[in-house]
């Protein structure tokens, strides 16, 4: 029997498992197909407080994981395949370990990136194919980048892009745009936005070192045509990794955890969620490792009854 299983490897896992750990609560972390989370798939990063040169987002994460480990979290690779919350302890079935019982859960199993799928792209992400401009946005400074999507988060990253980059062109398979109007109109009042609509992205092009190109289907004419541009942004949304869940936990519209105002809690007892899987509007590596103690304080606070403490000596 766990005290503490956490599912997923990002920074709001490995938070959680480093509070946990310090707190002798022995945590169990089981990571996917992906350990690290999607910083593993990102360059350099200068946002992370406390690294004033940056630091390659794959190595903060071994940093975050050694530390954890430093303190006695334990890892294990598998893939959860079927979960019971209905009773506990809570049961989990993970691919190569049978099942594993916990009597609390944490929920940090982040949300994906939605990808175009064409030739090019995957090859190509950290070295011209980005995800996230808040993140990214500062390396293509003076350059012509690309960004593909219609909805508002396209809209939004699109002027922000502006700050750094002499033109944003906006490539869409449509000639409508699915985002609101007001985002609409900030959009097209920017000087250094420009527009590619009715087009389909068909090849990101790259000279093996970074992207130089991407190859769109003008969908008026069928004609192939080549946008020149340093970066390619893909904002065409995100999905949370919730779908293991089947239901039994309280999600929002769009997939996301349902989280009670304030804390990590779910609508079901002992089971938090933090990170990107409970959040659709920042998806920050600060604001994830942030929910991530706050986790870890929710479960420390869950398993020992919930009676009051002064949450300054778990520091």
């Amino acid at each position: 029997m766990e005290k503490v299983v956490i599912l997923g490897t990002g920074p709001a896992g490995l938070t959680s498992a480093i509070y946990l750990a310090r707190a002798n609560m022995e945590p169990l972390i089981i990571e996917g197909d992906q350990p690290g989370g999607q910083l593993t798939l990102t360059t350099e990063v200068e946002n992370f407080p406390g690294f004033v040169d940056g630091i390659m987002g794959p190595e903060l994460m071994d940093n975050m994981r050694n530390q954890a480990e430093r303190f006695g979290a334990r890892f294990k690779r598998g893939w959860v395949t079927d979960v019971d919350l209905s009773q506990r302890p809570f049961t989990l079935k993970v691919s190569g370990m049978g099942e594993i019982q916990t009597e609390s859960l944490i929920l940090s199993t982040g949300a994906s990136a939605k990808m175009l799928g064409i030739p090019g792209e995957s090859e190509n992400i950290g070295r011209g194919v980005s995800t996230c401009a808040t993140c990214d946005g500062f390396f293509y400074r003076g350059k012509r980048v690309v960004i593909i999507g219609g909805g508002d988060s396209a809209m939004e990253e699109a002027s922000f892009l502006t700050k750094f980059a002499s033109e944003v062109i906006i490539v869409n398979r449509r000639e409508e745009l699915r985002a609101s109007k007001i985002m609409q109109d900030r959009a097209r009042e920017n000087e250094r936005i420009s527009w590619s609509l009715n087009r389909t992205p068909l090849e990101v092009i790259s000279d093996g070192m970074k992207v130089t190109g991407l190859k769109v289907k003008n969908n008026e004419t069928g004609m192939e045509e080549l946008i020149d541009t340093d970066g390619i942004f893909v904002a065409i949304g995100h999905s949370p990794n919730t779908s293991f869940l089947k239901g039994q936990i309280d999600t929002d519209s769009n997939g996301y955890i349902d989280v009670v105002p304030g804390t990590t809690e779910t609508n079901i007892p002992g089971v938090f969620a933090c990170g990107d899987v409970q959040d659709s509007k920042y998806r920050q590596a600060i604001t994830a490792a942030g929910t991530g103690c706050m986790a870890a304080l929710d479960t420390e606070r869950y398993l020992e009854g919930n009676r009051v403490q002064d949450w300054s000596k778990s520091l």
